[in-house]
Order: structure tokens, then sequence, then C-alpha cells
């Protein structure tokens, strides 16, 4: 069974050179898709014989994702993002998965350890973070969407990709190294937080006093109580205090970005 890695890249030069290394004697081809980067993505992605197909760079970062799925050739795809490492342990059970005779699974999910600042967390509902990664050629993809009654389409930020087909579960850890800094996660909650906000006034969405009230006050204090203390996010310390407090800060600002954009427009 051939292999191919599908990834869809932005200005991921501190990245992709270790996603590439993790992957290096287990994929057939490489596929990515890169938003035009201004930095070195390009160049070293073509160090490891990637091919890479440079397209502008979308918003939705789902559509690259599935442009980079259209053009792989292998009988399975792995799809990772730059900032994700495949373990050897994960490697290996990856092989074994795809030699297995009458295999009935359509999709693996993998588990996936988060590193958030200083460390991996443990608890705070993010492990096992199960995530769609491993899947058949032509069972999976990106293309579904939140039709609303009234024609209007949005696009989830964090959809996971769609499975034609049962799907399984794999037991060893893919590595994702998604903040590293204190710089590079409100990089990333500046762009959810603007694109949930945008989908919000796409679907006309009434920013009122009881929605004040539920955005600024219920759902910051529900999610982070919710992710400290239901899933023991206290277990991580001070680190899992700081990721259940900007976890329930998205909130708050999704409403101002939205108020905001209303006023501008």
């Amino acid at each position: 069974m051939k292999l191919s890695i599908a990834l869809a890249t932005y200005n991921e030069e501190e990245n992709i050179a270790d996603c590439l290394e993790s992957v290096k004697n287990l994929a057939d081809e490489i596929v990515i898709v890169d938003g035009l980067s201004t930095d070195k993505t390009v160049d070293i992605a073509r160090k490891y014989e990637a091919k890479v197909i440079e397209v502008p760079n979308d918003p939705q970062f789902h559509a690259n994702k599935q442009l980079a799925i259209e053009k792989c050739k292998g009988d399975w795809i792995l799809q990772l993002d730059a900032d994700e490492r495949v373990s050897e342990e994960l490697k290996d059970e990856i092989k074994t998965a795809l030699v297995k005779e009458n295999n009935e699974f359509a999709a693996y999910y993998l588990p996936r350890r988060n590193w958030f600042l200083t460390q991996f967390l443990q608890k705070g509902g993010v492990y096992p973070d199960y995530v769609i990664r491993l899947f058949r050629n032509g069972k999976g993809n990106f293309k579904h969407y939140d039709i609303i009654d009234n024609g209007i389409t949005t696009s989830n930020v964090h959809a996971q990709i769609s499975i034609d087909g049962k799907i399984g579960y794999l037991t060893k850890d893919l590595i994702h190294y998604g903040d590293k800094s204190i710089d590079r996660y409100f990089t990333r909650f500046n762009r959810y937080t603007s694109l949930e906000a945008e989908n919000l006034h796409k679907l006309g969405f009434k920013a009122n006093f009881g929605q004040f009230l539920n955005y600024v006050f219920y759902k910051p204090v529900y999610w982070f109580f919710k992710r400290f203390l239901r899933h023991r996010g206290y277990i991580d310390g001070f680190t899992g205090f700081t990721f259940a407090l900007f976890s329930s800060l998205h909130y708050p600002v999704i409403y101002i970005k939205l108020w905001e954009m209303r006023k501008n427009r």
C-alpha cells in the first residue's frame, strides 16, 4: 500500500523541516499546498522532495487542505499540519495498519498530544485529543460545511475531515507543537476568533444584551470551569490554569470583534 502525506502550509519555516523529518521512511509521496508563503517554507519542503503546489492563502484553511488531499496518489493519506510530528511508535503502528489484511476501516483516529507553552497537557479535555488523520484515498474530505436555512454557508474553523466508512483507533501519539510560545498562541487565537466572528456576522447574529451576557459572562465562566475543574486541568498546574483561562476568553473576543465589525460596516 502506498502512503501519501498531505499538508497545507503558510509561513511554516520553523516547523516544516521537523514535520517532514518525522515521516521519513514512511511516506511514498509528500504533497504540500502552500498559500504563497513569504518565508523559506517552500525551499525547505522541496529539499524533502515534496510536491509543492502554490496557491493564494485561503482564510478558511481547510480549502487548501482539501486541495492537497485531491492531489495525492497513494492508497492511503496521512493528513498533517506543519506543527505536528509523527512519533516513531506511531510510525510503526501506521505501517502495521497499512499492511493489515482484510482491513475493514476506511480511516483511523490518532491520539494527539498537545504542547502548550511549557509542557504537554495531560488533562483539561485535550488529551487524548483524537483527530482523524489517516484514511483511504477517496474516503475522506473537508467538503462539509454548515448550511443554514436561508442559504448562507459558513465553514467550521475546527472541522475534522469527513469520512465515508468505518473508523478505527490507533494508540500511539501524534505530537502537536501548536503553541510553543505565547506569541504563536495569540497569532492562532486572533485568526480563529476573527473567522468565528465573520461566520456569526454572515448568519445575522444579533449582538443584543442577552448575547452580550452569554458571550462575555456565561460562556467564558462555563468553559473555564469545564476545562479546569470538570476535565481536571488543575493537574497541569499553572500551565493548565493558563490554558483554561485563554480558552474561555475566545468568547468575549469573538463578541467584541463582531460588534466592531458591525460598527465598521
